[in-house]
């Protein structure tokens, strides 16, 4: 008689065991900006433009708020100020389509952009183009604030999924050790001044509608103030966790 069909087997073309939830939260933590940093190596120039999304990506982050700036600060119109931005961040997501590249960001930074104009054109004022932002940054803020205030902080959190397992296959537990905690603590409290100074930047700019004032502070404690949070915190991770296979690191 001829061999069974291999249909017959209950374990045939099973499906790929779905991810569990720490992977897709680790998978999810290593697209972010830290994620792009390992815990232990040494900080270099190239992977913190790396970790900011790229040349590219510092772009098309500064160019949509810059145009916004440029063209309300010559126009003094609602209606154009928002819609070009929209429209460089149409641009850039044909590019990265005909291109055949990730469109995550782009598409992210076209959401943000068009809910951004969307606002502006309901209201009718230039200034409700920075309420998303604005909503953002406190949500960040109470985060980061709520797990420092149950002992989780944040950073911490975010470190913990990059970490490699030991030798023996458990997971590194930095919540173990007082000198990574603290580290990791101080990491989180800089993250929350951070937001904090945005917040009591961009907040009295908008109640008083300065909105040329708040789209230039916007762009200045934006991806700069983010690239150099980035690097001190990975300055800060690096003096308490070693890189792997390298027992010179520390």
């Amino acid at each position: 008689m001829p061999d069974h069909d291999d249909t017959t087997r209950p374990d045939a073309d099973a499906p790929d065991a779905l991810p569990s939830f720490s992977e897709q939260m680790r998978a999810a933590v290593a697209n972010t900006g830290l994620g792009k940093v390992a815990p232990g190596e040494a900080p270099s120039g190239h992977a913190l433009v790396a970790a900011i999304g790229g040349v590219r990506g510092l772009v098309e982050s500064v160019l949509p708020g810059l145009a916004f700036l440029v063209v309300y600060a010559i126009t003094k119109q609602v209606v154009p100020s928002v819609l070009i931005p929209v429209a460089i961040g149409v641009v850039f997501v044909v590019l990265r389509l005909l291109q055949r590249q990730s469109l995550v960001m782009s598409l992210a930074g076209i959401l943000g952009v068009a809910i951004s104009a969307g606002l502006a054109l309901i209201t009718g004022r230039a200034e409700s183009n920075f309420i998303p932002g604005i909503v953002i940054n406190a949500v960040w803020l109470v985060g980061l604030l709520v797990s420092l205030a149950i002992r989780q902080p944040l950073i911490g959190v975010v470190v913990g999924f990059l970490l490699p397992p030991n030798e023996d296959g458990s997971h590194q537990d930095w919540r173990r050790d007082p000198a990574k905690r603290r580290v990791l603590t101080v990491a989180t409290w800089l993250w929350v001044g951070l937001f904090a100074i945005r917040l009591l930047i961009e907040v009295p700019l908008y109640l008083t509608a300065q909105v040329e004032l708040l789209a230039g502070i916007k762009l200045i404690t934006g991806v700069p103030l983010y690239a150099a949070l980035l690097w001190v915190t990975w300055l800060l991770v690096r003096t308490v966790f070693r890189r792997q296979g390298d027992p010179a690191a520390v």
